[in-house]
């Protein structure tokens, strides 16, 4: 099985809905997977990638069916006025000399208790719900395959989401994968999962945030402004 991360594109926050930019940005992703297999097409429930995945979707005729736990995670405050923004935290600890690698990155008196973690772990747990409805069970820290399926998968949610999920598959830390991988609008990550049924399994990278299918357009963004 194969899945096709996408994040969504350039967003009206505060509408939840595409830019004039954004719609650019999803046109062009979905002109880049149009001839790929894609067999189903899941988003977030959130509207900027409900949005982006109906691009997707468009020239293979597929529906778009929307996860609720794959929405954008919140890092609000906890008990503090530390509003804790999990990629320039971890830009942060870079500069500090701390370890983003660190396995207890959800221990750290930064990370403890603060909303960004308790997301991570609804994320993460939820996740591998969808996984197992998909033949893939999470057996320590792999995955067991139950049933054959070599369906493509596209799953367009957001930069926080998709980094919790991901970190979570590969036992990665999360402060890891923020600082390492932060995707661009419409970015692309290819992940697939090979074996036979019953085998132990591990996710494999194909493409890590390949976003070069937006970059005439952020060329003339700049060039306007």
């Amino acid at each position: 099985m194969k899945i096709i991360f996408v994040r969504h594109g350039h967003p009206n926050y505060k509408e939840d809905c595409l830019t004039e930019r954004g719609h650019l940005h999803a046109a062009a992703v979905a002109e880049r997977l149009k001839d790929e297999k894609i067999d189903k097409i899941y988003s977030s429930t959130c509207g900027r990638a409900y949005e982006t995945g109906c691009y997707i979707a468009e020239p293979h005729g597929l529906d778009v069916t929307q996860l609720e736990f794959m929405r954008e995670m919140s890092w609000g405050k906890k008990n503090t006025e530390d509003f804790l923004h999990p990629w320039n935290r971890s830009a942060e600890w870079v500069a500090k000399g701390k370890d983003v690698m660190d396995p207890m990155w959800a221990s750290d008196e930064e990370y403890d208790g603060h909303t960004v973690t308790g997301c991570y772990h609804k994320v993460a747990a939820a996740f591998d719900e969808w996984l197992e409805s998909l033949g893939l069970t999470r057996d320590g820290r792999y995955y067991r395959i139950t049933e054959k399926n070599d369906d493509v998968i596209v799953l367009v949610s957001h930069a926080g989401s998709s980094s919790a999920a991901i970190a979570h598959m590969f036992n990665m830390p999360f402060t890891f994968v923020c600082r390492a991988m932060p995707p661009d609008y419409t970015a692309i990550t290819v992940v697939n999962f090979k074996g036979e049924v019953g085998e132990l399994t591990s996710p494999q990278f194909e493409l890590v945030n390949d976003s070069r299918h937006i970059n005439a357009i952020e060329c003339q963004n700049i060039i306007d402004n």
